[in-house]
């Protein structure tokens, strides 16, 4: 599934999917969820996850600046905060968003 149309409203990121479906991700939860490397780790091929140390984030942590379009499967997010490395795909932001609203 895809999305049809992504816009922020307020501190919300909408999206309208193909199906005809919606969904709201509250931007503080999509940026606590990023999924790159420098926030969520990397596991080796044995498994061992190998993460830096946490790193506060600060208020213009959560304030888009705008959203790339990466292929046909997920978006990159720009954050005022210089963040650039998280790709979501549409699958995950689908599970953001239920997650989310659970």
């Amino acid at each position: 599934m895809r999305p049809v149309d992504i816009q922020q409203v307020g501190e919300e990121l909408a999206l309208k999917w193909d199906d005809g479906s919606e969904s709201y991700v509250r931007l503080e939860s999509l940026r606590r969820h990023c999924p790159c490397a420098g926030c969520k780790g990397e596991v080796d091929v044995m498994g061992k996850l190998y993460k830096g140390p946490d790193r506060p984030l600060l208020p213009n942590a959560f304030q888009l600046r705008r959203i790339g379009n990466v292929g046909g499967y997920a978006i990159q997010p720009v954050w005022a905060d210089g963040h650039t490395t998280g790709l979501y795909s549409f699958d995950y932001l689908r599970q953001i968003a239920a997650a989310q609203s659970e």
